[in-house]
């Protein structure tokens, strides 16, 4: 009876361990091939161009989106206050 629990033990832990196992190290891809003077030519010059292109952009403000509402005086934003209606008080002749 103890021959089959040490058996029933090393099958369990023989079956937990083989997933671990299975998920060995990943071989690394080939190192990349040095790069010749022409492609380090080409990527100094589309670098320089990317930095041109952004010196072109203007600068723009921050933005304000209440700021034609606001203002730094507040009675110039102060609408008058609407006109009342005429209202014929007296009887009219006719």
């Amino acid at each position: 009876m103890k021959l089959s629990r040490v058996f029933a033990t090393a099958a369990v832990i023989a079956s937990l361990a083989g997933p671990a196992f299975s998920q060995g190290a990943v071989p690394q891809p080939p190192p990349k091939p040095p790069k010749s003077h022409q492609e380090i030519e080409n990527e100094r010059a589309a670098e320089q161009a990317y930095k041109n292109s952004l010196r072109s952009i203007p600068d723009k403000p921050p933005a304000d989106p209440w700021g034609n509402v606001r203002s730094d005086d507040p009675k110039a934003n102060a609408k008058p206050a609407p006109a009342k209606p005429r209202t014929n008080t007296g009887s009219t002749a006719n």
